[in-house]
């Protein structure tokens, strides 16, 4: 990999956290995949499209967009060694060979200037260092008139997951989640921001749309906590209480995620999945 500015989300991406986002991709597809035909659709590429998948991880939605661009290519890049090896790994199972990974950082990675005909990511945007330079820099690897289109997180409210952490304020030290504005979840919460930032690196016709989509977290209540606690929050914040705190803990978040079994046939059926709605920006630009 080359030059890399963003060093402490590479440190993060190659350590447990990326370890445990790679192992359990299938788990953080189910609970995202909802977005990605609303994403795909924005960006307006064809069979012969020429595709970049910015913070791509495990390679969902660039294996989506190979497929609908049959005749062209698709590259995601990210800065995670152990989900892209996932990522290749699930494109040749499929027998996809129009696209390829790259370890990179997106904000400084030297694209081919006007390679792809758009720029698509799902939930990959929000942790750039420098988010004018990033864009920028993705907005040089797009032809004149190509376009970008991602998803981010919109209002924290809007997301059930968060409200779900939220509820063990009596267990555990729960923190802050990101700061609008700031690196992180919900860096682009803000639209007025998203359109400040896209319309500084250069990009036109901005557009914002807000969009939601369920989620599945788990079989039930009970493997939904187990999840969520092991996630880098969860496992941040049980691990500075006692064993009998972090238990009392997932007890409450077992109960809290009760409310959003999902049942088979009738309501008194056995759980099927635990649903959240995550809300979200779909977020449109052209590059000029």
């Amino acid at each position: 990999m080359r030059d890399v500015v963003n060093t402490e989300q590479e440190e993060s991406w190659n350590g447990p956290e990326g370890a445990y986002w790679a192992q359990h991709q299938d788990r953080w597809d189910a609970i995202n995949s909802g977005f990605n035909q609303p994403l795909l659709d924005a960006a307006r590429f064809g069979a012969d499209g020429q595709v970049l998948d910015i913070g791509c991880g495990a390679g969902q939605t660039s294996r989506l967009a190979a497929r609908r661009a049959e005749h062209g290519r698709v590259l995601g890049v990210d800065l995670s060694a152990p989900m892209l090896d996932r990522a290749r790994a699930s494109a040749a199972r499929e027998g996809l060979g129009n696209v390829t990974f790259v370890r990179a950082d997106a904000q400084v990675h030297p694209f081919s200037p006007g390679a792809f005909d758009a720029a698509v990511s799902r939930y990959g945007v929000t942790f750039f260092a420098d988010p004018v330079a990033a864009f920028a820099n993705i907005g040089g690897a797009l032809r004149s008139g190509g376009r970008l289109a991602f998803v981010c997180p919109a209002e924290p409210e809007g997301n059930g997951w968060l409200g779900a952490m939220l509820s063990l304020r009596e267990y555990l030290p729960v923190g802050e989640f990101g700061t609008p504005g700031l690196p992180g979840m919900f860096a682009f919460s803000d639209r007025d921001r998203v359109r400040a930032v896209l319309s500084e690196a250069g990009f036109t016709d901005v557009r914002t749309e807000h969009v939601e989509a369920y989620g599945t977290w788990g079989r039930d209540a009970a493997d939904a906590a187990d999840f969520m606690l092991q996630t880098g929050p969860g496992r941040h914040m049980t691990g500075q209480v006692s064993a009998e705190a972090a238990e009392r803990a997932r007890a409450a978040l077992t109960d809290h995620l009760r409310g959003h079994e999902v049942r088979g046939g009738d309501r008194d059926g056995e759980p099927v999945g635990v649903r959240l709605r995550s809300t979200a920006w779909l977020v449109t630009a052209v590059r000029p």
